[in-house]
């Protein structure tokens, strides 16, 4: 019952505060109802924060409060989820709604566009406490309080020489050539030395940036020992992958089906790959619709998942009505009231104190 979050988020089109927007609801849920409206956007919303600013009602009573105003039709708790890529996380608000709302109005609003882009400010980095100090430039000067130390930054750091200019560098002196020498023999060393002129780029003739078709036959020999390739082997087969990958597969896929299924021993591994590239090549999508790429396309929108107001069931908005899953919404309904829970009946109170009666007796000593 005490979960955080719950950041309040004001529904559109509501009239305007007067005295009477809660005179309607019980004593209990009007007081909770206008105190919820006074509470700023973005405040906590929980049952465990609310019972800490109403010292007159406890958890269990906020919690059945809220029960109720949902049902009337002023609030409704959400999770939705936010951020991109691999920090994608659940956001917990509460839509609050001083005018009572039906289920339709509630359910048409939650599946519209504005209800998940109200989720999002909330995401935005909350400012520091006030305790922690704002970060300033530190002044080249002493400060005027005479407990403050400062160091002397400016001197620590040491001085960096400033280049000469150009015609100030002094130029190496001119040497004398040196006398021919004689030839000698050759030794071990200049017999290999490598020549420094006839070099030729033949380890750089493949381009520095292989194709993703290339560095995906590569990786398979560190995935699978058996499907260890040369760099000829690797070349052979790269206008085969290069076809797969001009299909709209993408490079987890041709990796999968080459490493499908494998058996225990391979023999040629150029030559399973060989096999598996010209036999299980996808087939060619037709290309007349010319659909823009993915990445082009906007983001779906994300749904919001309505939670039960009571226990905090998630589910889609026509699943829970009033904002309670069908449960809650069933002995809600009921008043509290039936054999399940609530008042029981003078007959069942009859048995239970006869049951006790029993164990009174027996608890007797001989």
């Amino acid at each position: 019952m005490a979960k955080p979050g719950y950041g309040k988020r004001s529904a559109p089109d509501q009239r305007p505060r007067t005295r009477d927007d809660f005179a309607l609801l019980p004593t209990r849920e009007g007081y909770v109802a206008g105190f919820i409206d006074h509470l700023p956007e973005g405040a906590a919303m929980s049952v465990k924060q609310l019972a800490k600013q109403l010292p007159l009602y406890g958890q269990q009573a906020i919690s059945t409060s809220l029960s109720a105003l949902s049902v009337a039709g002023h609030l409704r708790r959400v999770r939705c989820p936010v951020g991109t890529d691999d920090q994608v996380r659940w956001a917990y608000r509460t839509f609050w709604s001083r005018t009572a709302r039906d289920n339709e109005w509630w359910n048409t609003y939650l599946a519209t566009e504005t209800a998940a882009q109200a989720i999002a400010p909330a995401d935005a980095p909350t400012p520091p406490p006030p305790w922690v100090p704002a970060e300033e430039p530190v002044p080249s000067t002493q400060s005027a309080d005479p407990a403050v130390v400062q160091s002397p930054e400016p001197a620590a750091i040491p001085q960096q020489r400033t280049p000469l200019p150009a015609s100030d560098v002094p130029q190496p002196r001119a040497t004398e050539p040196a006398p021919p020498t004689r030839p000698t023999t050759p030794t071990q060393d200049t017999v290999h030395a490598p020549p420094t002129e006839a070099v030729t780029p033949v380890q750089h003739a493949r381009d520095p940036e292989p194709s993703a078709a290339y560095l995906a036959l590569a990786h398979l020999g560190h995935n699978d020992h058996r499907l260890a390739l040369s760099a000829h082997d690797c070349t052979t087969l790269e206008p085969l992958a290069t076809a797969w990958l001009a299909r709209g597969v993408s490079v987890d896929y041709l990796t999968s089906a080459l490493t499908a299924g494998l058996p225990a021993q391979i023999d040629s591994p150029a030559g399973l790959l060989h096999h598996r590239l010209t036999d299980k090549i996808p087939p060619q999508l037709p290309t007349t619709g010319a659909t823009p790429p993915a990445s082009d396309t906007p983001a779906p929108a994300r749904r919001i998942l309505i939670e039960c107001t009571t226990c905090g069931r998630p589910g889609p908005p026509e699943a829970l009505p009033d904002g309670l899953c069908r449960l809650c919404h069933q002995t809600h309904a009921g008043g509290g009231s039936g054999s399940g829970s609530g008042t029981p009946s003078s007959a069942e109170i009859a048995v239970v104190k006869a049951h006790m009666a029993n164990l009174r007796a027996l608890l007797k000593p001989v």
